[in-house]
């Protein structure tokens, strides 16, 4: 996959390119693809809409991630693309061909009723994306200027089921996990999956040391005294650790309601983000989890473990001057070793 350095220079926080077709399944349940607009001026009011429909697919918890798959004879997606990126074909003749991809597998799975497919190609913090969604009509109230009440037809953004996303960057550099797409159920999942062409990934160490990552950000973003900290990320760990044993998969909505229901979709923000590539729906790993409530690091001299714990009750110390450790309440065969070797070397 070449690179996308044709685009480089563009300001960030940009819409490149933006299209809308439409995916209808008629009477004799046969999807059509009606085309629309392939060259969508970038007026203020397509960015907004670009802006809601990508805040919204960030914030959304179940997401699954992996990569385009090899097979490109039945799962085109990666070569249309291609094709885009070197400019071997236009935005507009790329979406349509995007379209016949999409009605194919929405046949073969029968998992839609179709909608108004919009494809962006934007930018956001120097990173480049293509952005797919599918949104349908909703019909709502107005009063008319002679107080009386009409029909009003409106893109229903917020309910949006349908929606996946390609890193440019992760995909130029090989990366696992560079297309999402929420996961939805069953067909739904399926669907889209194939349509994208992506093979997912799963790895639950990965994921559950990923989640720890998040987690710990987000304790390092709130307001926490000390003790707040170490209570929230136990928590964190004995919520985790008795869904693990039970074989319960992580739902991000779930967790995040228990352990922070002051504001649980501040924590689902951060967890839900398609940059940290974090999906749920995996059994936690409990030797990852330790990352909550423990410290371990090795070097090629030394290698050290500790509990939070430990830390908060001054039983290890930290010394930022110095940038040291010291341990205390040293067990005594320990001691009398290192006593030992001590005499040893006098």
């Amino acid at each position: 996959m070449i690179r996308p350095e044709y685009w480089e220079g563009n300001l960030p926080d940009t819409i490149i390119k933006v299209a809308i077709h439409h995916l209808e399944r008629n009477p004799e349940n046969i999807y059509e693809v009606h085309q629309g607009n392939g060259q969508l001026a970038v007026s203020a009011t397509a960015k907004r809409l670009i802006d809601e429909l990508h805040k919204l697919y960030a914030r959304r918890p179940s997401k699954a991630y992996g990569k385009f798959s090899e097979n490109t004879a039945d799962y085109p997606t990666s070569v249309r693309l291609t094709e885009y990126l070197t400019q071997a074909a236009s935005f507009e003749d790329t979406t349509i061909a995007l379209m016949n991809t999409l009605a194919k597998e929405a046949q073969a799975r029968a998992a839609s009723e179709g909608g108004h497919v919009f494809f962006a190609h934007f930018q956001r913090d120097d990173r480049q994306y293509i952005l797919v969604a599918i949104v349908n009509d909703k019909i709502s109230a107005a009063l008319t200027d002679a107080a009386d009440l009409q029909d009003v037809k409106h893109l229903d953004v917020d309910g949006y089921r349908f929606a996946g996303r390609v890193s440019l960057e992760g995909w130029a550099n090989n990366e696992e996990r560079y297309v999402s797409f929420l996961k939805g159920k069953g067909n739904v999942s399926e669907y889209f999956m194939a349509f994208l062409g992506c093979e997912t990934t799963a790895a639950s160490r990965v994921d559950t040391s990923n989640m720890v990552k998040a987690i710990k950000d987000f304790a390092d973003s709130r307001p926490f005294q000390p003790a707040e900290r170490a209570e929230f990320m136990t928590r964190a760990n004995d919520i985790c650790a008795r869904d693990s044993k039970a074989d319960k998969p992580i739902n991000f909505a779930t967790l995040a309601n228990e352990l922070y229901p002051d504001d649980p979709e501040a924590l689902i923000e951060v967890l839900a983000d398609p940059d940290r590539g974090l999906s749920d729906g995996f059994v936690a790993d409990r030797r990852a989890l330790r990352g909550l409530v423990s410290f371990k690091r090795k070097t090629s001299n030394w290698s050290v473990e500790f509990e939070r714990e430990a830390l908060n009750s001054d039983k290890v110390r930290y010394d930022p001057e110095a940038n040291s450790i010291i341990l205390f309440d040293v067990p005594d065969d320990l001691r009398d070793d290192l006593l030992a070797e001590r005499a040893d070397g006098e």
